[in-house]
Parts: C-alpha cells; sequence; structure tokens
C-alpha cells in the first residue's frame, strides 16, 4: 500500500512538472557528456603514453669534426671515448638502459639514403658528413633526466635528446582540452544543481496540501520526501544515461569505425571505456540529484 502511494505520488509530480524534468534531463546529460568526454580524453592520454614512451629512444650524438661544443674541442668522437660510453652504459647505468644501439656514420648515411635516395632538399651527402650516435632504449622512460645527467657533458658527447619531448607538447594540448572539457562539465553540473533544486521544490510547493495531511496523520519525514527525491533522481540518472548512450555511440562511429580505420598505427579508446565510465557518471548524476533534493526538502517538508 505505501509502494503504491508512494508510485502514485512519484508519477503525479513528474506529470505536474514535465518541462523542469525535461530540463533536468538535458542539463544533466549535457554536464556528464562533457565530464565523460574528460575521463575518456585522459584515458586516451594514458593510452597514448603507455603506447608510445615504450617506443621513444634517447639519442647520445658523438661529436662530429669541428662542432663548435665545448665537450667536443678534441674533434670527432675517438674509439676509446666510444668505448668508455660503452662501458658506462654496461655498469653505472646498465639498470637505466635497456638496450644500446650504436649507429656509425656508416649506418646512419645507409640510413639516410634509403630515406632520401635523391638528396635531402636537393643536397646530395656523403659519410663525412653524417653523425655516430648512440640509440639508447630506456627501463623506464621517465627517468630521462638520470639517463641525461650522467651522459651530458661526456668527452666526446655533443648532445643528448629524448624523443619522449616530441610528444609532450601534445600531451599538454590534450591535458589543456581536459581541463576545459572538465571546467565546462562543473558549470553545467553547477546548473543542473539548480535546476533540481528548483524542480524539487516547486514540487514541493505544488503538494503542500497533500504534504500537510501527511503530517496530520502521523507519516514520517522520509515517507514524505520519497517521491520527491524519486523525481530529480529519476531525471538526473536518466540524464546520466543519455550521456552515457552518446558517448558510447560517439566513440563507436566516430573513433572505433573511422578513426582508427584511418590512423592506425594509435592505441584509441573504445566502447569498453566508455562503459568503465558509465558507473561513475551514473553515480555522480544519484549524488547531485540526492544533495540538491535533501537540502530543498529539509526546508520545505520537514516536519
Amino acid at each position: 500500500m505505501r509502494l503504491q502511494f508512494i508510485l502514485a505520488e512519484l508519477g503525479q509530480g513528474l506529470r505536474r512538472n514535465v518541462s523542469m524534468t525535461v530540463s533536468v534531463v538535458l542539463v544533466t546529460f549535457v554536464s556528464l557528456t562533457f565530464v565523460g568526454a574528460s575521463l575518456l580524453l585522459q584515458a586516451q592520454i594514458g593510452k597514448l603514453k603507455d603506447d608510445w614512451y615504450d617506443k621513444v629512444e634517447v639519442s647520445v650524438f658523438l661529436c662530429p669534426a669541428g662542432s663548435p661544443s665545448p665537450t667536443c674541442a678534441g674533434g670527432e668522437a675517438t674509439p676509446d671515448q666510444i668505448a668508455a660510453l660503452e662501458d658506462l652504459f654496461e655498469t653505472e647505468l646498465a639498470d637505466e638502459v635497456q638496450t644500446v644501439y650504436f649507429e656509425s656514420k656508416d649506418d646512419a648515411f645507409s640510413a639516410f639514403e634509403e630515406r632520401y635516395p635523391d638528396g635531402y632538399l636537393g643536397t646530395q651527402l656523403t659519410v663525412d658528413d653524417m653523425q655516430a650516435s648512440f640509440r639508447l632504449k630506456l627501463t623506464n622512460p621517465e627517468n630521462y633526466e638520470v639517463v641525461n645527467d650522467v651522459v651530458t657533458g661526456r668527452p666526446g658527447v655533443e648532445v643528448v635528446e629524448d624523443q619522449r619531448r616530441i610528444f609532450d607538447s601534445l600531451f599538454l594540448a590534450l591535458n589543456r582540452a581536459s581541463l576545459l572539457s572538465a571546467g565546462l562539465a562543473a558549470v553545467m553540473l553547477l546548473a543542473a544543481v539548480l535546476l533540481i533544486t528548483t524542480t524539487i521544490r516547486l514540487s514541493a510547493l505544488s503538494r503542500r496540501r497533500e504534504t500537510g495531511i501527511m503530517r496530520l496523520v502521523g507519516a514520517s519525514n522520509l515517507f514524505i520526501q520519497l517521491p520527491f527525491l524519486l523525481e530529480g533522481a529519476i531525471a538526473a540518472v536518466l540524464g546520466a544515461l543519455l550521456a552515457v548512450g552518446g558517448l558510447w555511440v560517439g566513440v563507436k562511429y566516430l573513433v572505433t569505425d573511422w578513426l582508427s580505420q584511418s590512423v592506425t598505427w594509435v592505441a584509441y579508446v573504445d566502447e569498453s571505456d566508455v562503459l568503465a565510465i558509465a558507473p561513475v557518471l551514473v553515480g555522480i548524476a544519484f549524488l547531485l540529484a540526492a544533495v540538491s533534493s535533501v537540502v530543498t526538502l529539509n526546508r520545505h517538508t520537514r516536519v
């Protein structure tokens, strides 16, 4: 009997405030879409880092003839200096360096000829124009600075370059886009809270006579407030489910079916990532509705 009464009150409240309920659903949908997009963007950044950071190398370029670098004052790197660097990688930096590949000037010239068979910008280079180098695969790419501090300034070393820096600007741009999405989501969530609060307040005011009678017959606060709580929760959770659906469709057709087919060398988020964040979005929606409803109802329906 009580359940039937609560459901009847819930249906009546939803019918009385259809426009406000739809507004709550739409605002929650938009705001949680931004939240979900921010979470997916962070997941995408994590996938890119895991994939690309494992492939990047540290390049230790050895002194060529005529280099202005102070460490190259003695001219081109000597065999003894190269051997000392190899010993350094195998001893002091053994825990940081996973693999070492030495690229001689002849190797560099062969790679150049393969890539630019007609010369670079109309200029045909020779072996003497090439620069020998070490390619280091790090155990943990995040520890580049450790390797850089040890190797930089060694005799025979002109410069140390980390390929990871190529991607840092991209990750910075993606992180800023994620922060922008999160900021817009916060604004929209605030709008959703205000709308939920207004909807519940109007619903409570329109049923003051019913709630007054319920107080007189001894109904508890929970029994009086439950239909209002359910109204806000249903509208917010419905908006969250629409956001999950929208994100799933977007990832399915824009990322999985289109982008991943066009650019195949990048690891992308997929539908499973959307389903993974779905409980978070629904939980946020329910929490917003619960907090907004409780605060509002305690002002208007409390015995």
